[in-house]
């Protein structure tokens, strides 16, 4: 087996950009601080011996004690090269407390060299290599058979656009591009700014070695810590070493369930897939008094009584645009104002199946989080993929699409009788692989995310998504529902011009025009 770390081209590149001065001091400052009748600096913290000596006996007894907030005061900006979708996917946004930037398959061209290599016998990293060749050929040719749908769906929306023109092209190639990316594999490299707290990198470092990526992780986590040592060297000295997969829950359970008999990963995508009865997304459970809670918090914060203010009455305060003027506001204030604070009371859990693809970006809703799986839990021996509309509109992509996942498929098995381990397999699995899992939040959260989904540049299978969602909300709870469109319509019924906030990048359709039962959309 080749030594993770011994082609250095194969790992993730990591640079410090920006940070906080004298992280290790300013964490031990604002712990005094609370204990202080004034602020403690951090130049205060390490001025002679006494102070260092003290200071690094609070810095080990909070954290040991768990008073670990004083760690998030110090912010690091890291630029990441040459790392991996998975890797992205599971570990760098598979919690809340992050901030990224991330480039995009949609509007940037994947490269045949960008490409993660995970460690592996060196006989079969030219299977590996071709199998990336192939799904990269399809990834062209793709674009190639899609384009003519593309043009013609964009003319039949901007009909006074002339197609000749350099910058209309761009935006059609950016419609293949979106579609044709399903076929790439997670291998393929993303860079990306990535803000974290110091608090999260201590726990980025104690959980880098879980599913699942974790060679990669390590690597890319090491670097991390290294760059901010060459800072600070003391702020990661209460650091805990890497858990070890093996000791993780998710590890004893995964490996106890594949020592006994048990269903087939095609079993529990039977029993998943029936359980959605159709829908990408299903209402699973909510609170069934919702609505009622809703108005009655809505009432509660100003101080009214249920004869002065009706359930209805008081959700439309707060859900009608027209009334609250915050919902048409493009810094989303509503975590911040007292009146919408009451949306935090409803709550909804979907059952979801989405294609990587698609959850790489709906998994960036922070708000509605979601119980992802280990991945290689969830991998049949059959292709498993979701087929992007305008591929099935178009029948020698469709063709060329399931063949490219034939093909892949039989590239993993083979690779995997060969030697190649589960971890090292799931780099080449494509973006179209289905995510099956569950997504609870608030209609805080939720509504927010339904709003800029519902607008017809997201993403078209995201789009879809939470138009069902939507949908189902509405037939339950009509009182919250019917407020719920495209943000182009939020911004209509408030009165807040232009309707349309994306500028050149309009959609082409007047939604706001549109009920909800009359979205549609190809690509």
């Amino acid at each position: 087996m080749q030594n993770p770390e011994s082609d250095f081209h194969q790992q993730p590149q990591v640079k410090l950009v920006n940070c906080f001065n004298s992280p290790y001091d300013n964490a031990v400052a604002a712990a005094r601080t609370c204990y202080s009748p004034r602020i403690i600096y951090a130049d205060e913290v390490g001025k002679d011996q006494a102070s260092r000596a003290k200071r690094d006996a609070i810095s080990k007894s909070t954290f040991l004690a768990g008073h670990h907030t004083i760690l998030q005061h110090s912010s690091f900006q890291f630029a990441i090269e040459k790392t991996s979708r998975l890797c992205i996917w599971s570990f760098l946004h598979s919690h809340p407390f992050y901030n990224s930037e991330q480039v995009s398959q949609r509007y940037v061209e994947v490269s045949p060299e960008n490409f993660y290599s995970p460690a592996m016998k060196e006989t079969l990293r030219p299977i590996y290599n071709q199998a990336v060749g192939r799904l990269m050929e399809s990834y062209v040719k793709l674009q190639e058979l899609i384009k003519r749908a593309v043009e013609e769906e964009y003319k039949s929306i901007f009909p006074n656009r002339p197609l000749s023109e350099k910058k209309w092209q761009s935006a059609v190639k950016k419609k293949c591009q979106e579609a044709a990316r399903y076929v790439l594999p997670l291998a393929a490299h993303a860079h990306l700014y990535h803000t974290i707290s110091g608090l999260t990198l201590l726990r980025y470092m104690r959980l880098c070695q879980t599913f699942d990526a974790p060679a990669e992780q390590k690597i890319l986590v090491g670097k991390m810590a290294g760059e901010v040592r060459k800072l600070d060297p003391r702020f990661l000295d209460n650091a805990e070493d890497p858990l070890p997969l093996e000791e993780t829950p998710e590890y004893r359970a995964f490996t106890d369930f594949r020592s006994k008999p048990k269903s087939s990963a095609d079993d529990f995508h039977k029993e998943f897939d029936a359980s959605l009865g159709g829908f990408s997304s299903l209402l699973v459970d909510s609170k069934p008094n919702s609505q009622a809670v809703f108005a009655g918090a809505v009432r509660n914060v100003l101080g009214l009584t249920r004869s002065e203010m009706d359930d209805a009455s008081a959700i439309d305060l707060v859900l009608n645009p027209a009334k609250n003027k915050y919902l048409s506001e493009t810094l989303n204030l509503n975590h911040h104002a007292k009146i919408t604070r009451a949306m935090f009371h409803p709550h909804f859990t979907f059952r979801k199946k989405l294609s990587h693809s698609a959850d790489s970006q709906d998994q960036r809703h922070r708000g509605t989080p979601g119980s992802r799986p280990v991945l290689s839990a969830q991998v049949p021996a059959k292709p498993d993929y979701i087929t992007p509309q305008i591929i099935s509109s178009v029948p020698e992509a469709n063709e060329l699409f399931s063949r490219a996942m034939e093909s892949l498929w039989a590239d993993i098995s083979r690779l995997q009788s060969l030697g190649l381990d589960a971890e090292a397999s799931l780099y080449l699995l494509p973006n179209a692989i289905p995510i099956r899992f569950e997504e609870s939040g608030s209609l805080m959260d939720f509504h927010h995310k339904w709003v800029h989904r519902l607008c017809y540049t997201a993403q078209e299978e995201i789009w879809r998504n939470c138009l069902e969602e939507v949908k189902q909300v509405r037939e339950k709870f009509p009182l919250i529902g019917k407020h719920i469109y495209a943000p182009c319509a939020l911004r209509e019924t408030a009165g807040r011009k232009p309707f349309c906030p994306e500028g050149d990048r309009y959609c082409g359709v007047p939604v706001w025009k549109l009920p909800l039962e009359d979205y549609k959309r190809l690509t």
